[in-house]
């Protein structure tokens, strides 16, 4: 059954779950939600936003924190942002396409060189700004990113070395269209689904295959039913937080400054703590799961999106913010 929660529902929960002062005087409280469980570095690193929230107002404004899905799927949540039922959301990057073109580049197999010039793209305010303000008219902005790690192919019995591997392997990729097409010119047949229906689906055998970073085998327990894991590198695709519109524009100056503060601090929280959590993840998934990991043949993977990195750079959509992208690695 499609998880589906109302408003009505939703500001129950906020009534019953209320942040309050060391007076008891109620804070002016907003919510958050994400998709990911409470031992997660990202719901780690959203908790150090809200903590420095609370500390930067002196427990003026307070932020409850919904994690596991509880308030919907990550479209839910983007539409729950969008409308104000929801204030703050983490969600994927790649989620966030089919709402605003512009975080379709995301998406974009190989479109970063290393995780390095990952980061020095998404601390470039000149590229990252434009971004986040492009969804301004559609109810939202971005206020940050975290990072999500390298994504790779993970199967349950079929081995890959080159593209040509990945011919009608049914794989699970986020529900955006750029991430279809992805899977479509690695050879593969895309099947898009909710991150909390992968883990059956590959038990099952509706999927044989998902991509994602390490921490997927962990913290979801894939490692329990895909046992092989490829090092394809080909996407990063950051987790992104977003902020309803008209919240941002209502608070006061001082107070949009400490929430931006705050997101920005955390991301920096965030970065030893997610480089921590994927060398532990990958330890964990060899020595307690028996998971394999492999080597590819890397570049057959990169010649094969090749025409995809042409549809974006002749997509007015995308163009610019693709080739500010590559002008800033």
């Amino acid at each position: 059954m499609k998880k589906w929660i109302s408003l009505v529902t939703i500001i129950a929960l906020i009534a019953l779950t209320g942040c309050q002062s060391a007076s008891g005087e109620e804070e002016k409280t907003f919510t958050l939600a994400h998709n990911q469980p409470t031992d997660h570095p990202v719901h780690q690193s959203l908790e150090r936003f809200a903590e420095l929230v609370e500390e930067k107002s002196d427990g003026a404004m307070c932020i409850k924190i919904y994690p596991n899905g509880e308030l919907g799927s990550e479209r839910e949540v983007i539409e729950g942002t969008q409308t104000g039922a929801v204030d703050f959301s983490k969600v994927s990057g790649s989620a966030l396409e089919s709402f605003e073109p512009a975080y379709s580049v995301f998406s974009l197999p190989y479109l970063f060189e290393s995780q390095e010039s990952f980061k020095r793209v998404m601390n470039n305010e000149d590229v990252t700004d434009d971004i986040y303000m492009e969804s301004a008219d559609k109810g939202f902005r971005g206020l940050t990113y975290y990072d999500a790690g390298v994504r790779n192919v993970y199967t349950k019995s079929r081995m890959i070395e080159t593209s040509e591997d990945m011919s009608g392997l049914k794989t699970r990729v986020q529900p955006s269209q750029t991430s279809v097409q992805m899977i479509e010119a690695m050879g593969g047949t895309p099947t898009p689904m909710s991150y909390g229906e992968v883990y059956t689906a590959l038990q099952s055998g509706v999927i044989d295959a998902a991509e994602n970073n390490a921490t997927a085998l962990t913290n979801s327990n894939h490692g329990e039913v895909a046992k092989n894991y490829f090092y394809t590198e080909h996407a990063i695709v950051p987790d992104m937080l977003i902020a309803n519109e008209n919240i941002m524009e209502s608070l006061s100056d001082s107070e949009r400054q400490i929430i931006e503060e705050a997101a920005e601090e955390s991301t920096s929280y965030h970065e030893d703590l997610w480089n921590e959590t994927v060398n532990e993840a990958k330890a964990t998934a060899k020595e307690e799961m028996n998971v394999e990991f492999y080597e590819v043949d890397k570049q057959s993977f990169i010649d094969a999106v090749q025409p995809l990195h042409e549809e974006f750079q002749n997509d007015p959509d995308t163009s610019d913010i693709y080739n500010k992208i590559k002008e800033a690695e």
